[in-house]
């Protein structure tokens, strides 16, 4: 059961639905927001009788049973999309966001030319990554703490938040110090130990859909993050592993409008992983406005070719400009979109 306070609830409230709760054989479970706090009721019992009590209670909202198994992220939970802040940007808004930057961060040149020209294109977020998960050994793992550095450098020159990967638990209160969002990359979507560290650490979280993960998969693991009282997650997809050898990965934008469906929590997709070809990225960017996805995540070098990661999927800075200009039209159609039912594809 989901228990939903009314805004500003007081603390006297708030406890006395807690004990009741427990009165009946349920464990509770609070997060609290900035002015609402919802109750989280996980067990076994008479749901109907216990429902009906809470909400008669004072300070509830509404009381209700939640059938999916991913209880806070789930629509029946909250029918209203999330609007996930990060500083002065909004993703799941009225803008739509797009995030950019190299696969890795290589060096201060690199960064700080890439996060000047993708912020004068329009992006409103920097993505680089200091810490690299590599399917090889012996490629280049990323210049961690140096890498975060030049990051928020680059932060400083541009105003653009930053967006960048954590690997291990060990490492989030790190990464916290100088990103403003937390990636969770594909191979550790369902690293439970990582999902309930970024729980705890009051950052909003991207987390990119598992290559071999299920729809169901990644809302349940967007479940621990929220579950461990984190409820600003941004779900990316990034392409899945399917027998189809002509790019990458498969681009699941289907996911997308599934997921609007399923979920209030906000969608972006990552085209540059799901292609694995800069020349698609374009088509596949305008396909992902089109079908109603929040923002973008965009790989993008000064000069692919000579990349450490990811230089045959990452846009040159000038066809990065293009994109953004071509976009323009489809973009004027999402808002319009957007204003008259959010979620909904263009």
């Amino acid at each position: 059961m989901i228990i939903s306070m009314r805004l500003h609830a007081t603390k006297e409230e708030v406890d006395a639905v807690c004990r009741r709760i427990e009165e009946s054989g349920y464990k509770v479970h609070t997060i609290h927001g900035e002015e609402r706090v919802v109750i989280g009721a996980i067990g076994t019992g008479d749901v109907t009788s216990c429902l009906e009590s809470l909400q008669a209670m004072p300070g509830v909202e509404n009381a209700v049973r939640i059938s999916a198994p991913y209880k806070f992220v789930s629509r029946e939970f909250q029918a209203e999309s999330s609007r996930i802040r990060v500083n002065s940007a909004v993703i799941g808004g009225d803008e739509f966001i797009v995030m950019a930057g190299p696969c890795s961060v290589e060096s201060e040149r690199q960064i700080m030319e890439t996060a000047e020209a993708v912020a004068r294109a329009g992006a409103r977020m920097l993505r680089g990554g200091a810490f690299k998960p590599r399917t090889s050994p012996y490629e280049f793992q990323g210049l961690e703490r140096e890498g975060l550095k030049l990051l928020r450098k680059a932060k400083e020159a541009t105003g653009l938040d930053i967006v960048t990967e954590v690997m291990t638990d060990s490492d989030v209160p790190l990464v916290s110090e100088y990103a403003d969002v937390l990636q969770i990359g594909a191979r550790n979507m369902q690293n439970i130990a990582l999902l309930k560290a970024v729980g705890a650490c009051g950052r909003p979280v991207l987390l990119k859909r598992g290559m071999s993960s299920t729809i169901r998969e990644l809302l349940m693991s967007a479940e621990y993050v929220v579950a461990h009282r984190n409820p600003s997650v941004i779900l990316c997809e990034r392409g899945i592993r399917t027998f189809e050898t002509a790019t990458r990965n498969t681009c699941d934008l289907g996911a997308v409008a599934v997921l609007n469906e399923l979920t209030h929590l906000p969608v972006v997709v990552d085209p540059s992983h799901a292609t694995g070809k800069s020349s698609l990225v374009p088509p596949v960017c305008r396909a992902a406005v089109a079908i109603g996805a929040d923002g973008l995540l965009v790989e993008v070098h000064p000069c692919p070719e000579k990349a450490y990661s990811d230089g045959v999927q990452s846009l040159s800075i000038p066809r990065f400009e293009a994109m953004m200009r071509e976009l323009k039209p489809y973009l004027e159609l999402w808002k319009q979109a957007r204003q008259a039912q959010p979620g909904t594809a263009v």
